[in-house]
Formats: C-alpha cells, structure tokens, sequence
C-alpha cells in the first residue's frame, strides 16, 4: 500500500493531521534555525562585550548592534545605554529586558503543546468514525463482498487514523521537549552571563568610573 492509499484509507481525519504535521515541521525548522543561530554566536558576543565593558569602550554599542537579533545583545544594551546607574538601577534594567524577551524564546511553545493534546483526539474520532462506518455495513445473516468490503475499510480508517494521530503527537511531544530543554539552557546562560555584567558595573560604580557610554 502506497502513501496516497494509507492516508485516504483514514478517512477524513486525516486531512486536519496532515495540517498539524506540515505545522510541525514547519515551526521545528524555524526553531532549530533560530535555537543554531543563538548557539553559534551568542557565547562569542558575551565574551567580547565583557572584555569591551571592562575596558569602559565606545566600540562596546557598535559591537552590540552588530548581534542585535539576539536576545542577550538587547538585554546587555538596554542596561549599558543607561547613563549613570546604580548598581540597582542596573541590574533592574537587565532583568527588565531579560523579561520582554522570554516570550520570543517559549515562541510556538502553545502551538505544539496544542497539536500534542488535539493529535491523539482526531486519532480518536478517525477510530470512532471508522468503527462507525464498519457497524452501519454490517447486516445480520449477510456475508456479502460488498458488506465484507466496507467492514474492512471502516477498520482501516479507524486504525490508519489512531495511528497517524499518535505518530504525529508523539513527533510534536519530542520536538516540544527537546526545544524546552534549549529555553532553559538559555535562560541559564543569560542569568550567568547579566550577573557577570552586573559584577562588572559593581566594581566600576564602587571606583567611581561608571558613567554613560552612549556620549
């Protein structure tokens, strides 16, 4: 049995989970994208602008703009743009941006959450269906090949369909984990790398050097 047949064999059902796998591997290559992305660049930048920082240099903005799509490059400008902050101050305009960019990370996050519980339930109502369709052909005391036939395609359905629903929530649920696994490391590095920053400005406010760099 090809493809074409086993995906008509599960009934109707089958169109709103093709829906949902095409959704799937849509946002998994845009997240992947974006999860390399962070992965390759980010820990480079976080090393350059602590040095740049220490140094209290003007090229420090120039180098943030350069990775201004990534979240860390947002949260360290909006705190080093601050002209004349305290330690507090500092730190509350780290966290306050840290914050702003927790949505773009946890992005799809409820997109996958929703195929993983809507998945196994339209495998569910593929089986109902197909269950239906079987007993509805079934005439006492006939034996027919037409009877036989549609019987035959009903459990099709209701087995082609259970099976696709499940494959595609058990896909969406390993996806959805694995990019959690990712948000976390994330939120990880970020708290370790704004609490190196916030050391820095500590030590510079206590020496009196701290002062605007966007002059």
């Amino acid at each position: 049995m090809n493809l074409t047949k086993l995906f008509l064999a599960g009934g109707i059902v089958m169109y709103p989970l093709l829906i949902f796998s095409i959704l799937i591997v849509t946002l998994t290559i845009e997240r992947l994208y974006f999860w390399f992305k962070i992965g390759r660049r980010q820990q480079p930048l976080i090393r350059t602008v602590l040095d740049l920082y220490q140094q209290q240099s003007p090229l420090i903005f120039d180098r943030l703009d350069l990775d201004r799509d990534l979240p860390i490059a947002r949260i360290f400008h909006a705190a080093i743009a601050l002209k004349d902050t305290t330690p507090d101050e500092f730190r509350l305009a780290l966290e306050s941006e840290a914050h702003q960019e927790l949505p773009n990370l946890r992005r799809f996050n409820n997109i996958f959450d929703a195929v993983i519980s809507l998945a196994p339930l339209f495998g569910l109502l593929g089986t109902i269906l197909g269950l239906i369709g079987s007993f509805a052909a079934l005439k006492i005391g006939t034996t027919g090949g037409t009877s036989a036939n549609t019987v035959v395609a009903g459990i099709s359905e209701a087995l082609v369909s259970t099976a696709f629903g499940l494959i595609v929530a058990i896909l969406a649920s390993m996806c959805a984990n694995f990019f959690r696994g990712l948000y976390q490391r994330q939120l990880a590095q970020i708290q370790s790398a704004t609490s190196q920053l916030e050391l820095l400005h500590l030590r510079q406010w206590g020496n009196g050097e701290t002062k605007g760099r966007g002059d």
